[in-house]
C-alpha cells in the first residue's frame, strides 16, 4: 500500500483494494469479451448489434478505470496487465468461432449478468467492512450494467412466462432420450 492520507482504516482499504482488483480483472476480461462479439458477429441485423457491442465495451472499459482509480484512490496498486488477469478473472470464457448473431447476443448478456451478480455481492461486502464509497462504486457499475444488459438483451426474441412455462411443459411431456418410443 502507498503512503495516504486517506483516513480509511488501512485494514478496510486493503480488503477493498483486494475486491477491487478482483473485478478489475473480470472486468478487462468482459471488455475483451465483448469486443470479441464485436468483431466477430455476423448477421441479420449485423451493423446494429456491431456498433452495441462496440457502445458496451466502451461502457465496460469505463468500469475497468473507476475501478483502477479507485484502488489508487485507497493506496492500493490497480492490478491490470494481461497476465494478472488471465489468473485471477472468474468470467467464463467466452465461446470462440460462434458468428450469428443470436448466440453472440446471448453470451454477452450472460457475461454482462455474471459480472453485474459478482459486482452486487461486492457492494454488500465493502458496505460491510466499512467502504461505503466503495460500495457506491459498485453501485453505480451495476446500474450501468443493468442497462448495458437491457440494452444487449432487447434485441433477443421476447420470452414471456407464458412462452416459458409451456416450453417447461413440454420438455415434462417428452420422453427422455434412450427412453420411450
Amino acid at each position: 500500500m502507498q503512503q495516504t492520507h486517506n483516513t480509511l482504516d488501512k485494514s478496510i482499504r486493503e480488503q477493498s483494494v483486494t475486491i477491487l482488483n478482483h473485478h478489475l480483472a473480470a472486468a478487462i476480461d468482459l471488455h475483451a469479451q465483448v469486443k470479441q462479439a464485436h468483431w466477430n458477429v455476423r448477421g441479420p441485423g449485423f451493423l446494429a448489434i456491431h456498433e452495441l457491442f462496440d457502445k458496451t465495451a466502451e461502457e465496460v472499459e469505463k468500469y475497468s478505470d473507476m475501478l483502477a482509480e479507485r484502488a489508487g484512490n485507497l493506496g492500493g496498486t490497480a492490478q491490470g496487465t494481461l497476465p494478472v488477469v488471465v489468473g485471477r478473472s472468474f468470467m467464463v470464457p467466452y465461446p470462440l468461432g460462434i458468428a450469428d448473431v443470436d448466440p453472440h447476443l446471448f453470451a454477452v448478456s450472460a457475461a454482462l449478468a455474471a459480472f453485474a451478480q459478482s459486482a452486487r455481492e461486492a457492494i454488500d461486502t465493502t458496505d460491510e467492512i466499512g467502504d461505503k464509497v466503495t460500495a457506491d462504486l459498485f453501485t453505480e457499475i451495476v446500474r450501468g450494467l443493468d442497462q448495458d444488459l437491457w440494452f444487449v438483451e432487447s434485441h433477443l426474441p421476447p420470452k414471456t412466462e407464458e412462452s416459458t412455462r409451456g416450453a417447461a411443459k413440454s420438455a415434462a411431456k417428452a420422453p427422455a432420450k434412450g427412453r420411450g418410443r
